[in-house]
């Protein structure tokens, strides 16, 4: 059986509608560096190790035995910095409950600490290189966009994780008992 020309540009633009699907997947969703292990959700988040603006180190262990809402941000990140607001007002909110709300900025640490010397937050904010274990890529940020969000279980487990900023709404569903 021969095909005539309809039938091979049919089947070009087939495989052509292909190729860009995944090329396009790949972009929108890239591998992490080599070396580089994601943790995903159910997984048990990693006891990774932060630095405190005043250089003091912390380990996520820290805050094991509560649930921890750590928020990946930096100081030039427009949707962080209207979210920060409503984090530090859940943080108040959910002061004394088993909840912890970590702020996490792949900044340097003098932007950072410039940014909240004019607007302060009331939970811990703490650094980390991009590209480092801890960091937002190492929690799933393939796509190495901030805000970017996750939620870890009192027994240290990744419960969710989010892109993109917060709602004042979202925020008490994710924090709710």
């Amino acid at each position: 059986m021969t095909r005539g020309p309809t039938f091979w540009i049919v089947a070009l633009a087939i495989a052509g509608a292909t190729v860009g699907l995944y090329v396009e997947h790949r972009r929108a969703n890239p591998s992490p560096p080599d070396g580089m292990t994601v943790a995903e959700v159910g997984d048990v988040a990693p006891d990774v190790t932060y630095v405190a603006i005043d250089g003091t180190p912390h380990r996520l262990s820290e805050w094991r035995g509560r649930r921890v809402l750590i928020n990946f941000w930096a100081s030039w990140c427009a949707p962080c910095r209207r979210e920060m607001p409503l984090l530090s007002a859940a943080s108040d909110r959910d002061h004394g409950r088993k909840v912890a709300i970590l702020g996490v900025a792949e900044d340097t640490a003098a932007d950072a600490a410039r940014y909240l010397a004019e607007r302060p937050v009331n939970y811990p904010v703490l650094l980390v290189d991009s590209d480092a274990p801890g960091s937002s890529l190492s929690f799933g940020n393939t796509r190495r966009v901030l805000p970017y969000s996750i939620l870890i279980g009192d027994d240290g487990r990744i419960l969710r994780r989010k892109l993109g900023g917060f709602s004042a709404a979202e925020i008490d569903e994710w924090l709710a008992p």
